[in-house]
């Protein structure tokens, strides 16, 4: 009697046992699928261990972008590279200036970095010439491909860069496009922009087109300098009847220079002309608008270029990716200056500011 009811519980045991090493296996399985969800990133590679140590230079050339550094570092971190462990940054930082852009290169192939990431464009373009010839790959990040040379095609870049297209022409047409929304009365708007940055050619090359069908008429302001701008404006300034509406600034370095922000956003305000396309905020000065892209966004993604890179990958054969547009509304400026936004203009916005 006892022998059948030891029988009969030991079989009880073992489906027990049974159950419960199914349900643990389970979870188990569950987990490590979770896990590897969590740590997947677009271009990122598997998320293997990282092998080696790295030396990684940054060359940030305008402090306005200087979010894209912390994206590119933040996300290799979750790649498995930490600083002070396996990676070691070398920083080094300018205001657009063509001068240290080439010091600063040179420090890095004289430092023999394994990769370097820059932006914006300028300073690519003079990496891509102070590494010529090095086995320094360079991943670019906020940078207009167009009209530069940087890479051979957005398929096969060739070379030694490969990184983040700036969609500059598109920005541009999306920046005239939301001022008319704006401002529908607005039929002469001005552009300024520095003449010495090949990126603006690009996108003054697409205007044309895209104002003949929002029915308004450009007016090009180029300068050299940030003093041929403050010349530029102080010779309206003169003048009894402005022959614009508005003024759109487009995808370059004076709408977000500190210095020359307020050149052209003083004078917008003295005249109660609306100003936009770059989302800019200084000394109580703000545009009405921007249409960039999310810095911080850039900079995880070229993250995942350079963790391919360093992994072994080719730079001259890794596709360069784009990024896609960021749009910001400052609707307090906006009704501040009693104009609207239409909803569709809205719905669209990524961040707005009430």
């Amino acid at each position: 009697m006892k022998s059948k009811k030891f029988l009969k519980f030991a079989k009880q045991l073992l489906v027990l046992s049974m159950v419960f090493i199914m349900i643990a296996s389970f979870i188990g399985c569950s987990s490590g699928d979770a896990k590897g969800e969590d740590t997947s990133s677009g271009d990122a590679s598997s998320g293997d261990a990282v092998s080696g140590n790295y030396r990684v230079g940054i060359l940030s050339g305008l402090s306005y972008l200087a979010a894209a550094a912390d994206g590119f570092k933040d996300e290799l971190e979750k790649l498995g590279y930490v600083e002070g462990e396996n990676i070691e940054y070398q920083i080094l930082s300018t205001e657009s200036d063509m001068e240290e852009y080439k010091n600063f290169s040179e420090k890095f192939v004289e430092d023999e970095v394994d990769l370097v990431f820059c932006y914006p464009t300028e300073a690519a373009i003079v990496l891509q010439e102070v590494t010529e010839g090095t086995d320094i790959p360079v991943v670019f990040g906020v940078t207009n491909i167009e009209g530069t040379d940087l890479v051979e095609s957005v398929r096969e870049p060739g070379g030694n860069l490969t990184g983040v297209r700036y969609p500059g022409p598109d920005l541009a047409i999306k920046r005239l496009e939301i001022m008319t929304e704006i401002v529908p009365d607005a039929k002469r708007i001005l552009l300024p922009y520095s003449s010495e940055y090949p990126v603006c050619y690009p996108q003054l090359e697409e205007l044309p087109a895209a104002a003949e069908e929002f029915g308004v008429t450009l007016i090009e302001a180029p300068a050299k300098t940030p003093q041929d701008l403050e010349d530029i404006f102080n010779e309206y300034d003169s003048q009894d009847e402005l022959d614009f509406d508005a003024i759109v600034s487009i995808a370059e370095m004076f709408a977000v220079n500190p210095d020359t922000f307020l050149t052209m956003i003083t004078f917008a305000n003295r005249h109660e002309i609306p100003m936009g396309g770059a989302l800019m905020e200084f000394e109580g000065y703000s545009s009405l608008f921007g249409v960039n892209i999310n810095e911080y966004v850039t900079g995880q993604r070229a993250a995942g270029l350079a963790d391919r890179i360093l992994q072994g990958e080719d730079v001259s054969t890794m596709p360069v990716i784009s990024d896609e547009s960021f749009i910001q509304i400052n609707y307090k400026e906006i009704q501040e200056q009693g104009l609207d936004v239409p909803e569709n203009v809205l719905n669209e916005a990524e961040e707005i500011i009430r």
